[in-house]
């Protein structure tokens, strides 16, 4: 595993425990993220870096019993506060690094990432792994339920000109990896950048 890996596996695994309860008033943002997806009854979905599962209902929501949702995560202990909220009925789990997904491409319709892409080692190489498992004409969401500058406050911290997430950095960032950015919202109480993938 890289250092990279590690300190995002040591961050996680230290704040499983009260993720939720951090963070308890968020799942109305989740399901309008969701359903800003376009899934239709029957996709196969994919919550990258799904944390503890706080995506899954609402995925499984828009597919529908007959859909597919899988919900990766690097780190054990996210995924054992998933099954302990009952969120492993709503997908299957995976222990899976994002970086390298263990599914077939173009398998998918669409992928969800919250809070994903500022753990992302090699944000290009990552994305355009993400575009391998989806077919031409699916769906990336990147999420967070807080926008940036609201979360560098909460952070103590300043946005910078490099942050990935600025629209000027990120839309030539999704067409290298190729995806399309189709919307793109940075606002107090939301972040959502939606990509179609191209090619």
């Amino acid at each position: 595993m890289s250092d990279d890996h590690t300190h995002v596996q040591e961050f996680f695994t230290a704040r499983a425990a009260d993720w939720d309860s951090r963070f308890p008033d968020d799942g109305p943002a989740y399901a309008d993220a969701v359903s800003r997806l376009g899934l239709r009854e029957g996709d196969r979905v994919l919550d990258a870096g799904c944390g503890t599962g706080r995506a899954l209902p609402p995925l499984r929501t828009a597919v529908g019993p007959s859909g597919v949702v899988l919900g990766a995560d690097l780190t054990p202990a996210m995924l054992q506060e998933a099954v302990r909220a009952g969120r492993h009925r709503d997908g299957q789990l995976l222990l899976a690094d994002v970086v390298a997904l263990p599914l077939r491409p173009g398998c998918l319709d669409a992928v969800f990432a919250a809070g994903l892409i500022a753990h992302l080692p090699r944000p290009e190489d990552n994305l355009r792994e993400l575009a391998r498992v989806v077919r031409l004409g699916g769906v990336l969401a990147l999420f967070h339920p807080i926008g940036r500058a609201a979360l560098a406050a909460r952070q103590g911290r300043r946005i910078t000109p490099e942050d990935l997430r600025a629209e000027a950095n990120l839309r030539p960032l999704l067409t290298r990896s190729s995806w399309r950015m189709r919307s793109y919202v940075d606002e107090d109480a939301r972040f959502l950048a939606l990509a179609v993938r191209e090619n």
